[in-house]
């Protein structure tokens, strides 16, 4: 039996003393949502960057209420303060997927917006939320990452969409490591977004499972399908329909149909 790696905080911040991401951390035993802590903390500025990690959420979430399952110690699960930041939330999204599938590694790639596939399976998915107060606006960056699971315990219905790192790399991942590649991923990919978000595009693209694929997306509950031609920095996901039109798909109102 795998024995689970326990997060330690020095281990992660190694190298990060004097990056803006990581330079506060909290690592929790048990907590109902790292984006719920998040919250809290993000109400005052000065926050920014502030990490909250978790050994075990009790009341995980993803994107569209849905729940987000993992024993305690099998999974990389942390939110991020940002509450001082200038990106657009749609580039945000996506400097943040390729910041993902980057410290995941080799082969990890993206279905947009916010799940990372390794070998067509999910092994991490990606919450952003905009929290609003009274003198700025925040936004949380929820992650979690598959890491310990092994097959059997995913639920049925889930065995054959999702996965984790040690079951595709059949070895043992160490969490605090990937947990500071994370967030040192995370760091460069938003210094790139600021400058040049051009650059996050031409990656997103390149790690795109849907790029020039047939896709039926729905959008507030309606279904469309046509051939995924691209990404618009702003108005999200470019699909040239089957009518011959070209719509533009953003993330907060979007998903993709399972095939």
């Amino acid at each position: 039996m795998i024995k689970s790696d326990g997060l330690d905080r020095d281990k992660i911040k190694t190298n990060l003393k004097n990056r803006w991401i990581g330079s506060s951390i909290i690592v929790y035993k048990s907590t109902s949502s790292t984006n719920d802590v998040a919250v809290e903390y993000a109400r005052n500025p000065d926050n920014h960057g502030t990490v909250i990690f978790a050994e075990e959420q009790t009341a995980g979430r993803g994107r569209g209420g849905n729940k987000w399952l993992s024993k305690k110690g099998d999974s990389t699960l942390c939110s991020i303060v940002l509450s001082s930041e200038q990106i657009n939330p749609e580039i945000l999204c996506l400097s943040c997927a390729v910041a993902v599938a980057e410290a995941v590694g080799k082969g990890a790639k993206i279905k947009w917006p916010n799940d990372i596939i390794l070998n067509s399976r999910k092994v991490a998915g990606i919450l952003l939320e905009t929290k609003k107060y009274k003198n700025h606006t925040a936004y949380i960056l929820g992650i979690g990452i598959n890491c310990h699971q092994k097959q059997n315990d995913f639920p049925k219905e889930m065995r054959k969409t999702a996965t984790s790192i040690d079951i595709e790399r059949d070895s043992l991942i160490d969490r605090n490591t990937l947990a500071k590649r994370l967030l040192s991923s995370i760091e460069h990919w938003l210094d790139i977004a600021k400058k040049n978000s051009g650059k996050v595009i031409e990656q997103w693209q390149k790690l795109s499972i849907l790029l020039h694929k047939r896709i039926t997306v729905i959008y507030k509950s309606k279904k469309f399908t046509g051939n995924c031609i691209g990404i618009d920095p702003e108005k999200g996901l470019i699909v040239q329909l089957e009518t011959g039109s070209v719509r533009m798909f953003d993330a907060a109102h979007t998903t993709i149909a399972k095939n």
